[in-house]
This record gives structure tokens, C-alpha cells and sequence, in this order.
């Protein structure tokens, strides 16, 4: 007889092959009933289930993705192939590559190798704009492809990826590749104001000095030193966003004039480092460091008789033929690629230096003046583009 609470009837647990079994209600009608197997720990089945495996290939993507586009490094990439089997495989894909970051194709020059150039093609065959225009940059002054890497920049430059776009500027204004009648002065005008539209602080520089000087455009010194303090605002403004340590200290905001700005009165503080404000070196681009590694590793000659690098620090590109750079009208010791170049070196360096020479002659006892276009120093238009 049934009791009211159930008391008396004996418990149906059983332990069967060490699984617990339950005994359930028959719904089927037959009589035979079946058994619910419960979740044991893995030692006890021996079978541990494998989430990962379950997940669709569409979220692996995504989240590789995302992995790849934050990467501060190839290192943690390289991370992430090694986890597994079906990471590395997926890591491949087109997708992941095109979403690389720049800092994760930041390939150093003493570790380059063909399974690096390897790599950098396929991410720019994935249609990634950064890998397109590093191995650009890479293949046009370091493997001497000019051709191809001219094609690699032109590819990203289509996309409005802005360093590109001036670099191919740079490469019309000198008539890189080619000889000096391949200079396009209104090709690199148009390709700069492109990049200065995107917001590159050295198109921006480079489309203010040709703007007063009329240098493949019409003069227009108002317009040109508009464009000048533009670049300067964006230059401060991307050292505030990116180096916030620095605003924490405060000493990026002390004035300590430099010897030619002593006689300045007041105790003001400007805003530029040319003026005595210290603020940092922008950073270079990872295709600019690696040009930089490339040649100083080979002891800063270029291969070619009397081919130079260019003087700024952060550059790294070098002659393609012989007095293809201009150099500094006062001492003619510095040559510059561009006058964006040229600005930044003076501020950061040439300016403490800079003398004036007499007669500059070359290593070949030719005279400099064979139809080379020197650079002027710069330093009054800055201080008449500060006062206006």
C-alpha cells in the first residue's frame, strides 16, 4: 500500500559498470523502461568533451579578426598559430590577414627572410593596405624592384591609405627609379593634397612648402602657411593621444629655449619643439624603420656609386641615382628626400648644427651645383608661420 509521502519504498539507485543509473517512469507502454546516465567527472568516464571543437569556423574568423587588427606585435600572432592545429589553419585565412594591424607586420630587417616575404605577400594579396605598402616600400628601395613595389604602393594608395599616397608623392616630386626628366612636380602636388586631405602630417608640411614656394603649384604663401599650422596642430595633437605619460609628468610642456631662442623674452611656453617645447619625436612608420635597419646594417652605403640616404633619422629612403636628394642651402652637408623631411630633421637636430660653408664639393671634386635644387633652412618662414 502506498504511503502518503513515499516512505517505505526502497530507493532504485544502482551503480552499474561505476555509472550511477537512475531508473525513470516507462512512457512507451512496453515495460522496459530506460535508463538517464548522469554526468560524471573525467576521470571516471574517461572522455573529456572538446567545446572548442564546436564552435563554427564563422566565430573562429571573427575573433581571429579581431586578434590580428589589436596585435601589438608578430610575436602575438605568431602566438596564437601555435596554439593549436585549427588556429593555424584558420590563421591563414584571407580574412585574418587583410584585418592585420601595423604593428603586426612590423618585420625587422635582421630578420628578414623569404618566409617573411612570403608572409607580407600573402597578406597583401588578402587586400591588406599596410602589408601592401610595406613590402612596397621594401621592394622599391631595398630589393630594387622598382616596378613592383611602385605597383604595391599604387594598390594601397587606390584604397586612401595615406602614407601611400605620399610616398608615392615623394617618388614623383625626385623622379625616383628613373632619371631626373621623370620628375612629375604636379603628379606629386595632387598625391600630396590626396594624403593631406586623409590627414598625413607630412603631406600636410610637404603641400604647405610647395604652396609658398610655388613648387608644382601656383604660389600661394597664405594657403601654404595654413597648411603648415595645420600639420604642426596635428603633429601636437597626435603626441597628446598617443604618450599619455608624458602629460601626467608635464615636463613635455617645460620651456627650456634652445641657444638661437634665448634672447626671447617673456616666459611664454610654445607649442613646438623647434621653439623649446619638448615634445617627442613623432613615431615612425614600421616601413621607415625597417628601410632605416636595412642600410645601417650594411653600414649606411646604398648600393651605387655616390648614392646617399636621406639625412632624417626617421626616413631611411635612399638615392636611386646619383644627386637625386637636394641638400640644405647653408651647409650642404645634409640632403633631404622631401621638405617634409627636411622640417622635421631641422627641428630635431640640423637646426643646433647647421653652419654655413663657403664652396661645397663632392667626393668626386665635382662642384654640388650641377643642376641639384638646394634646400633653404626654413627657419624664418617657421617663425613667421608661429607669429601668424
Amino acid at each position: 500500500m502506498r504511503k502518503r509521502r513515499g516512505f517505505g519504498y526502497p530507493k532504485v539507485n544502482m551503480y552499474i559498470e561505476n555509472r550511477l543509473v537512475k531508473r525513470v517512469k516507462d512512457f512507451s507502454g512496453n515495460g522496459t523502461g530506460h535508463r538517464k546516465r548522469s554526468k560524471l567527472s573525467p576521470e571516471v568516464t574517461g572522455h573529456r568533451p572538446d567545446l572548442f571543437d564546436s564552435l563554427p569556423d564563422d566565430l573562429v574568423l571573427s575573433i581571429l579578426c579581431k586578434l590580428t587588427s589589436s596585435a601589438a606585435s608578430p610575436t602575438d600572432f605568431v602566438n596564437v598559430l601555435i596554439t593549436c592545429k585549427r588556429l593555424n589553419g584558420l590563421g591563414y585565412h584571407s580574412l585574418v590577414l587583410s584585418k592585420a594591424s601595423q604593428k603586426m607586420l612590423a618585420v625587422n630587417a635582421h630578420n628578414w627572410s623569404e618566409s617573411a616575404h612570403g608572409f607580407l605577400k600573402l597578406c597583401a594579396d588578402a587586400g591588406n593596405v599596410e602589408a601592401c605598402y610595406t613590402l612596397g616600400m621594401i621592394r622599391f628601395y631595398c630589393l630594387q624592384n622598382r616596378g613592383s613595389g611602385a605597383s604595391l604602393m599604387a594598390k594601397a594608395a587606390i584604397s586612401s591609405h595615406a602614407p601611400s599616397l605620399y610616398s608615392l608623392a615623394v617618388i614623383q616630386f625626385n623622379g625616383s627609379g628613373g632619371s631626373k626628366i621623370d620628375k612629375d612636380l604636379r603628379a606629386g602636388v595632387a598625391l600630396c593634397a590626396r594624403a593631406a586631405f586623409l590627414g598625413h602630417i607630412d603631406a600636410l608640411r610637404e603641400l604647405g612648402h610647395c604652396l609658398q614656394d610655388g613648387y608644382g603649384v601656383k604660389q600661394n604663401i597664405a594657403e601654404g602657411r595654413r597648411f603648415l599650422v595645420q600639420a604642426n596642430a596635428r603633429e601636437l595633437a597626435t603626441v597628446l593621444s598617443m604618450t599619455p605619460s608624458a602629460l601626467t609628468s608635464g615636463g613635455w610642456l617645460t620651456w627650456n629655449p634652445l641657444p638661437h631662442h634665448r634672447h626671447v623674452a617673456g616666459t611664454v611656453c610654445p607649442l613646438l619643439s623647434d621653439f623649446g617645447c619638448n615634445v617627442p619625436a613623432p613615431e615612425a612608420h614600421p616601413a621607415n624603420r625597417f628601410l632605416t635597419e636595412w642600410f645601417s646594417s650594411k653600414g649606411g652605403v646604398v648600393p651605387g656609386s655616390g648614392l646617399r640616404l636621406c639625412s632624417h633619422a626617421g626616413c631611411g629612403r635612399p638615392e636611386t641615382r646619383r644627386h637625386e636628394f637636394r641638400r640644405c642651402s647653408v651647409c650642404g652637408t645634409v640632403n633631404y628626400c622631401s621638405r617634409a623631411c627636411q622640417a622635421l630633421d631641422w627641428k630635431m637636430r640640423h637646426k643646433a648644427v647647421c653652419t654655413r660653408v663657403e664652396r661645397r664639393i663632392d667626393e668626386d671634386g665635382e662642384n654640388d651645383a650641377n643642376g641639384e635644387v638646394v634646400f633653404d633652412n626654413g627657419d624664418d618662414d617657421d617663425q613667421n608661420m608661429m607669429q601668424s
